[in-house]
């Protein structure tokens, strides 16, 4: 049967984790990462991801103890041309690792799993669409689902069905250390960060919202900072200019280790479903997000404590009318305009107000040493 949990597997020395793919989507396995951890402790735990992956869990500590980049390949791992001689190099090195137990958190299968049966790992499990090759134990990946609650499903097929409730990243000194040197010294505002980008347009909500509220929490008392990575610069500029108390433009400055310790430092997020939300709330930063329907019941966190949800119900686009539930259309309209501007600030207020009264980011003393 699938989806049902399992006994542990004895002796674990190596376990191989797949999922090479973006900020949101690496946030999503962080519990199911966590119960691996908690249920094979002394096993060494390799990441099969990308460079940004190596370059930002490098010296971090948690549940990851190393990270191998995968090559360009046809399905998974696409920046650049697929070479299967390199992707062939890439299972040697790792098969030469013994791998016991590999773990399949990239998607439906259909690429990932033949990938997975080639480390010649004891136990194979993970996500399987019908038209894949099963791997020995899975989980079907079809349907609308919670991405977390389905990964942390995976990793109960290889008997890690406990997962620690606590902080899910580690922020580490460097992460402060940088958010230092692009935050001003010595305010005792407390810092909101402002959120107004999102890769798909129609998870966006109007800028002029965002700029009446970041108004309206500088009059409350706080500092307000724009986020935005490079290809966001224009819509945090745009934001920015919108706003009558000038906020700090961050846009495009902020590493991915940097963006961490402003997180940490922060007293609220207001964001749109996107990686810094997703990454605010894996710190234990209070946060409201912006959503869409259905990217609610995906990517809505594990723990509520501190997080605030301000949800759209539109199936249909405002342009062509289309529903957009099965299929998405043409358009590239927000889905998530019809959220107002009273809900959201009175989410946030609500948020700022309570002034951190529960931190996750205080209460979890074991992810401040060698592992999360």
């Amino acid at each position: 049967m699938s989806g049902v949990e399992r006994a542990p597997l004895a002796d674990v020395r190596t376990i191989a984790v797949l999922r090479p793919n973006a900020l949101g989507d690496f946030v999503f396995c962080l519990p199911a990462l966590h119960a691996l951890r908690q249920c094979y402790p002394a096993a060494h735990v390799v990441y099969i991801g990308l460079a940004w992956h190596a370059a930002f869990l490098q010296g971090r500590p948690g549940p990851v103890d190393a990270v191998s980049v995968m090559p360009p390949t046809a399905g998974m791992s696409m920046q650049g041309e697929a070479d299967p001689r390199a992707a062939d190099v890439f299972v040697e090195t790792l098969r030469a690792a013994r791998i016991d137990l590999a773990v399949q958190l990239f998607g439906g299968g259909r690429h990932a799993n033949p990938f997975v049966r080639r480390l010649g790992a004891r136990l194979a499990v993970g996500m399987c669409t019908a038209d894949a090759e099963p791997l020995d134990r899975n989980v079907r990946h079809e349907g609308l689902v919670n991405r977390r609650l389905q990964l942390l499903e995976v990793a109960a097929l290889a008997g890690a069905a406990a997962w620690p409730m606590r902080r899910e990243l580690h922020v580490t000194e460097d992460d402060l250390a940088q958010a230092a040197r692009l935050l001003p010294r010595g305010s005792a505002r407390p810092l909101v960060l402002l959120q107004p980008g999102a890769t798909d347009p129609r998870r966006r909500w109007p800028v002029r919202r965002f700029a009446a509220l970041g108004d309206l929490l500088a009059r409350e008392g706080a500092l307000v900072a724009v986020n935005g990575n490079a290809q966001e610069a224009a819509l945090a500029r745009e934001l920015v200019a919108a706003m009558r108390y000038p906020p700090i433009d961050l846009s495009g400055k902020a590493s991915l280790g940097a963006l961490c310790g402003i997180l940490a430092r922060s007293a609220l997020v207001v964001s749109n479903d996107t990686g810094p939300l997703h990454l605010a709330l894996a710190i234990g930063t209070p946060a409201v997000g912006i959503y869409w329907l259905t990217n609610l019941i995906e990517s809505g966190p594990l723990r509520q404590e501190g997080h605030r949800a301000a949800v759209s119900l539109r199936v249909h686009c405002a342009v062509c009318g289309e529903e957009n539930i099965q299929r998405r259309c043409a358009h590239d309209a927000s889905f998530v305009d019809d959220v107002t501007q009273e809900e959201v600030n009175a989410l946030a207020l609500e948020l700022l107000r309570e002034g951190g009264s529960v931190d996750w980011r205080a209460n979890d003393g074991a992810a401040r040493t060698a592992r999360g």
